[in-house]
């Protein structure tokens, strides 16, 4: 068994060139030297997210697609709830997809199932503009839709609660 198997993968956006990793995949562009660069990779990527369409939000607060939007709504980021089951949310209209949104997202947050998430690669690169990065939460990772986001010029986090690594970051 590793002790360190690392962080999480992260594919940044245009120009990136996959690098073989260890057994928790590969990372690329700016952020596949040092724990430092990834960071400063986020940080920049968090600093320039004002809204975050929430794709799978739920509405019971013990849920954590429920509570990691609070935690940002609270934090100060405006959030817009992606959900066909959902009227409303958080205090927002909710949609039942992304290209229902009324203003582009700056980062899109995903808590679905890695079997859908196919369909919502194809979603997010309809958005225009594009969003600036696509979060996948923790236990959620698809390498393709990385792949095809990052040449698209889209930062992608794969596996990464965006709660935790924003209070990392940012809380302290």
């Amino acid at each position: 068994m590793d002790v360190d198997q690392g962080p999480a993968p992260i594919v940044s956006g245009p120009g990136s060139s996959s690098e073989s990793g260890s057994d928790t995949g590969s990372q690329t562009g700016p952020q596949s030297g040092s724990q430092s660069e990834a960071d400063e990779a986020l940080r920049d990527l968090l600093g320039r997210v004002r809204s975050i369409a929430v794709v799978g939000i739920k509405a019971a607060p013990e849920a954590d697609a429920n509570r990691v939007p609070a935690y940002l709504q609270r934090a100060g980021f405006r959030i817009l709830p992606v959900s066909p089951k959902l009227d409303e949310v958080l205090g927002e209209p909710c949609v039942a997809s992304l290209a229902e949104l009324r203003e582009p997202p700056d980062l899109v947050n995903v808590f679905r199932a890695p079997a859908h998430i196919p369909a919502h690669t194809e979603e997010i690169l309809g958005l225009h503009p594009k969003p600036a990065g696509v979060w996948l939460q923790l236990g959620i990772r698809h390498d393709e839709m990385a792949a095809r986001l990052a040449d698209a010029g889209i930062f992608v986090v794969q596996d990464r609660c965006l709660m935790v690594e924003h209070r990392r970051l940012f809380a302290g």
